[in-house]
């Protein structure tokens, strides 16, 4: 399997498919929130260890009811695959970021 820089861990909360996905050299960064010197820990227990490759973060990323995604190659490949817009995610501590929610009617 290539290393393509970014890992994932997949929560199943009852119903839920959640895939957490962040690239790989954000984890335990801590990124500045708000205005008033708080931070958010990227940490490897929500976004995982396990370095996956472009095909399988696509994967589970068809199969997400829920998907939190933080990083410039992350979003990029969530991109390509069209499951973001050009212009439709924000940042988290001046990184890119999204979250995505399958509605299912």
């Amino acid at each position: 399997m290539t290393d393509d820089g970014f890992v994932m861990r997949v929560h199943r909360v009852r119903a839920e498919f959640v895939v957490a996905a962040c690239d790989a050299d954000l984890l335990d960064r801590d990124l500045p929130v708000g205005e008033n010197g708080q931070t958010v820990k990227v940490s490897s227990h929500f976004y995982g260890e396990r370095r996956v490759s472009r095909e399988e973060l696509l994967w589970a990323l068809q199969r997400a009811t829920i998907a939190n995604l933080l990083g410039a190659r992350v979003l990029q490949v969530a991109a390509e695959g069209g499951f973001v817009e050009p212009g439709g995610t924000g940042t988290l501590g001046g990184v890119p970021h999204a979250e995505i929610f399958a509605l299912v009617g």
